[in-house]
């Protein structure tokens, strides 16, 4: 199948992008790897007047390191993120989660923001704003501003931004030394979309939890933050955690939608598991390291 007729811009600035987007109006859409977007303009599940490519906007490229952040821009391609030791050093939750995106053809075009934006909630990447706290750095005609990704996703497909504004980096918190993390999730194929998973982070000192973040996908209309399970980490000693239990209370509250592809009630348990098994690994590492 073929898209709707639009008309297509590609701004090399992101001032142009915000005035193209102001412009526009509702009927324009920014493209960043295409790869969510351009399934749903071919099988005519969405339409639009206009496409605005920001592929050539070399500031949303940009991977900075300072002050405790490490700032990804929003074209940052996912296959960039596999192969850069600088973040896989500072943000060992972006880069673990990584592999799981689709297929290596997807994430050479796939970015960052792309995904973010996009707000998948059965997508990696914004689980993992969420478990790491990360501001999302969004621009547009009023000027630029900072969203908390606890603020961000706020529906299926849906986020905080304007119709005028667009995303142009993500900034993730580097954690201190100590820190270790775990992905894990269920597709029913490699490449699939998650039926449920989980990101975990923990900071052991002296033997005890004392920083932990656990986010689910798949479950909800956005990603879920899990912090009555975080809370329940803090203080324990590493070696005495029951994972099981931890699990138990990240899914305690959930309802999560059913559809083709799982009822509700299977896709808490497999977040369940994919919670239990991801702290067990990050604990372990966390111990060892």
């Amino acid at each position: 199948m073929k898209p709707s007729a639009f008309a297509y811009y590609a701004p090399e600035s992101v001032d142009e992008v915000s005035r193209l987007l102001a412009e526009l109006g509702d009927e324009a859409k920014v493209l960043a790897g295409g790869q969510s977007l351009v399934p749903l303009l071919n099988m005519r599940l969405t339409r639009f007047e206009a496409l605005i490519d920001v592929r050539r906007v070399e500031p949303l490229r940009r991977v900075e390191r300072a002050n405790g952040e490490l700032v990804v821009g929003a074209m940052v391609r996912q296959c960039d993120v596999e192969e850069s030791a600088e973040i896989r050093d500072a943000v060992p939750l972006l880069a673990l989660a990584t592999p799981y995106i689709g297929h290596f053809q997807i994430r050479n075009r796939g970015t960052v923001g792309g995904s973010i934006a996009h707000a998948d909630p059965a997508a990696e990447y914004p689980a993992v704003a969420l478990a790491l706290d990360a501001q999302l750095e969004v621009t547009g005609p009023a000027g630029s501003r900072s969203i908390a990704a606890t603020d961000f996703f706020t529906g299926t497909w849906t986020t905080a931004l304007e119709p005028d504004e667009v995303l142009v980096a993500t900034r993730f918190p580097v954690w201190d030394a100590g820190s270790a993390f775990a992905v894990d999730e269920v597709a029913r194929r490699h490449g699939d979309f998650a039926i449920a998973g989980a990101m975990v982070g923990v900071h052991v000192g002296n033997g005890a939890v004392d920083r932990a973040a656990i986010a689910l996908f798949g479950v909800g209309s956005t990603p879920v933050r899990a912090t009555e399970a975080e809370a329940a980490l803090i203080g324990t000693r590493a070696a005495d955690v029951d994972p099981v239990e931890i699990a138990r209370l990240t899914t305690a509250d959930l309802d999560p939608p059913a559809d083709l592809h799982a009822s509700g009630a299977l896709r808490r348990r497999v977040g369940a598991g994919a919670v239990r098994r991801a702290l067990g690994r990050a604990l372990e590492e966390a111990r060892v390291g």
